[in-house]
């Protein structure tokens, strides 16, 4: 069976709907040319509200440094009161079957998410828009409850994302767009729920978050969590006492705007990150090396939407010369060590202040990549490699005066 990508919120045309369009199909990022904007600021009274929020807020999401080393720093718990969850430090990626990559074969995606999770790797990220995602997992879900040991399915996390239109946030609305996702993916209580929010101007977000607050409270959410809000927006959804363990980002050794303003903030707070965009949709790879993709035929085809995405943000961050020196940098540290580029490129973000895990993205049924990404979790980098590819990052472009914080890629059409 192939599956076809659902449409779940059908708009009329609009700046908003454009924006959601680009971020949907990720086939469009800000470039240095033409979106450069001055840095958002959270206020003047900044400093002395995160301090509020250290000193008296109830919301501390803390990573449990026991459960790191009794599993080698496999895992990161991330923790909010009485409500944690567990991930896998490399987590599986699903954007992958949202179309962009080709058609998706049921039964060959489902036997794949086996294997992953055989392997070690039992985290899935997905999204209510990412076509089939979050049908595969609820097929994979029965197959490990029927056909795994239960210490295996205690294991299995499965963290999707709500990316809704931006109208008004009911109680209803709300809850009726979890239990979709509930559905689908089989299962009384999502692991974790990351939201997504369009348009600042309009504080729905923070009336959509209480909803799913409560909707945590229910059972019905294990964990709440934010995908793509900039630090300002971070740092008042905090001030009003929601309770967020994790912001998914977009952040790897050539977009390092995560350890700006936002790293502080989750360093005060303790909310932890998870990234995306990691290895750049497979730039970030031999395959790239000594290739020069503007001229046609010349090197690899930039034939995915993924990969598109992301030699933008290379064009905007420095360009393909520069890019090659990151690229014969990290090769260089990969011998050493004996392992692949990718490999590299996803350890060095997971050293950085508040990272709690990685995306890879997976091609399910098409490509497998367990051997490099269970790599990723037992390489040590030095300080030697560490400082040399943050030499290389730092000669590039500051993406955050360039295109704005995190998440503003999609929000500044």
């Amino acid at each position: 069976m192939v599956f076809a990508s659902p449409v779940r919120h059908p708009l009329g045309p609009s700046s908003t709907t454009l924006a959601m369009a680009v971020y949907m199909s990720a086939a469009t990022a800000a470039t240095a040319t033409t979106h450069s904007r001055s840095l958002i600021q959270c206020g003047a009274s900044s400093s002395a509200s995160l301090l509020s929020i250290r000193k008296n807020s109830a919301i501390r999401c803390v990573s449990t440094a026991a459960e790191s080393e009794k599993t080698g720093g496999k895992v990161a718990t991330v923790k909010n009161g009485g409500d944690e969850l567990v991930i896998c430090r490399v987590l599986n990626g699903m954007w992958q079957t949202s179309g962009g990559w080709g058609p998706i074969d049921r039964d060959d995606a489902v036997e794949a998410m086996l294997r992953y999770a055989d392997a070690g790797l039992s985290t899935f990220d997905m999204a209510d828009h990412y076509g089939p995602a979050e049908d595969l997992y609820g097929i994979f879900i029965n197959r490990v409850r029927r056909e795994r040991p239960p210490e295996l399915l205690e294991e299995v996390r499965g963290l999707t994302k709500w990316v809704p239109p931006p109208v008004k946030m009911t109680s209803s609305y709300v809850r009726e767009n979890i239990n979709i996702s509930r559905k689908r993916m089989d299962v009384s209580c999502l692991d974790m729920l990351q939201f997504h929010w369009w348009d600042y101007s309009n504080p729905g977000y923070l009336d959509a978050l209480k909803h799913l607050t409560d909707l945590k409270e229910e059972g019905k959410i294990k964990t709440v969590a934010l995908t793509n809000f900039d630090t300002e927006r971070l740092h008042t959804i905090l001030e009003n006492g929601i309770p967020v363990v994790s912001n998914q980002v977009q952040h790897s050794v050539v977009d390092r705007r995560p350890q700006q303003r936002m790293a502080e903030l989750c360093q005060l707070t303790g909310v932890k990150l998870i990234t995306y965009g990691t290895v750049m949709g497979g730039l970030l790879s031999e395959k790239f090396l000594d290739t020069n993709v503007s001229i046609p035929f010349a090197g690899p085809p930039l034939n995915t939407p993924s990969l598109q995405k992301y030699k933008r943000m290379v064009d905007a961050w420095g360009g393909w010369s520069l890019f090659q020196t990151l690229l014969r940098t990290l090769k260089k540290v990969a011998s050493k060590h004996g392992v692949s580029i990718p490999t590299v490129a996803v350890r060095y973000i997971l050293n950085q202040p508040s990272v709690a895990g990685s995306m890879i993205g997976v091609r399910l049924g098409l490509s497998e990549h367990i051997h490099d990404t269970n790599a990723i979790l037992s390489l040590v980098l030095d300080e030697e490699d560490m400082n040399s590819i943050s030499e290389v990052s730092s000669n590039g472009r500051d993406l955050l005066k360039v295109i704005g914080d995190c998440g503003d890629e999609y929000r500044r059409i």
